[in-house]
């Protein structure tokens, strides 16, 4: 009886996790299925293409603008990244490890800043960056404000840089390390999924930005990203409905890639910032 419940137990699990992972999987099966049809079939209710038109994906990229799009988006998301995480990581350190007066206050005004909604103060950011600095048309408005931290970044790596017990940063003090050498070659190393999931969350979300480039470079389309140039092409093959899809797989591809190659880091540095607070 009881080897009875434990399998009809693992069926029902197994079944529900089944059922879900169907549920999330079968949106995507559905557009990539889709972006491998003719522009007759697509749409129909043929859910197999009778033709695989793999030539779709061509027609897409010689589209114009499209290859600019994708060396906009890396450049955009591969360099935020970097400035993100490299601004970011001294400053949590210094919330976690530094005793200072002031320090919660510092603490406190970060947690501020990840509520405040970026709409709040796009105008005056916009003036300042367009008639300032003349850098409307472009993505630099949005690249560079990333080398002086991200509030969320500071607060994820802080979380999870007070699980690394002082005693560490102590000893290596003690060994003569000053601040410097004591973050590099003691800490970095052992904070390492926290850092990939804070370039991970940076990079998805300036991979799928759309706000920031539909202010700053709807005007140019040159400095056009992927997110925001998707739209410009939906406009252009309405119609193509095979071709629209192939555009949204090779947008979505490379997020897609990149957690699936680091979803162990990912999720093991979101689960350990929750460990102490």
């Amino acid at each position: 009886m009881n080897r009875r419940t434990t399998a009809l137990r693992w069926i029902a699990v197994h079944a529900l996790g089944v059922a879900a992972a169907l549920f999330f999987v079968l949106p995507f099966v559905f557009v990539l299925l889709t972006s491998l049809m003719n522009d007759s079939q697509a749409l129909s209710r043929d859910l197999i293409p009778d033709t695989w038109e793999w030539g779709n994906y061509r027609k897409v990229f010689d589209t114009p603008g499209f290859a600019l799009w994708w060396r906009n988006t890396l450049l955009y998301a591969g360099l935020g990244t970097v400035l993100t995480v490299v601004s970011s990581i001294p400053v949590a350190y210094a919330l976690a490890k530094f005793r200072f007066r002031g320090r919660n206050l510092a603490l406190m005004l970060v947690i501020s800043m990840m509520m405040l909604p970026p709409q709040v103060v796009i105008i005056p950011m916009y003036l300042f960056w367009a008639r300032q600095l003349d850098l409307s048309g472009t993505l630099w408005p949005l690249i560079v404000p990333m080398a002086f931290g991200d509030a969320f970044s500071i607060f994820l790596l802080r979380q999870f840089l007070t699980t690394i017990p002082d005693e560490y940063v102590d000893a290596a003090k003690v060994d003569g390390c000053g601040d410097l050498r004591t973050l590099l070659k003691v800490v970095l190393p052992m904070a390492k999924p926290g850092i990939a999931a804070v370039a991970l969350f940076q990079f998805f979300y300036a991979w799928n930005d759309y706000f920031g480039p539909q202010i700053y470079a709807s005007e140019n389309p040159d400095a056009w990203t992927l997110s925001y140039g998707l739209e410009s092409f939906k406009g252009m093959h309405h119609t193509d409905w095979n071709l629209t899809m192939a555009a949204t797989v090779l947008v979505m591809a490379p997020v897609i890639l990149v957690f699936f190659f680091a979803q162990k880091a990912f999720v093991e540095g979101v689960t350990l910032t929750g460990v102490k607070g």
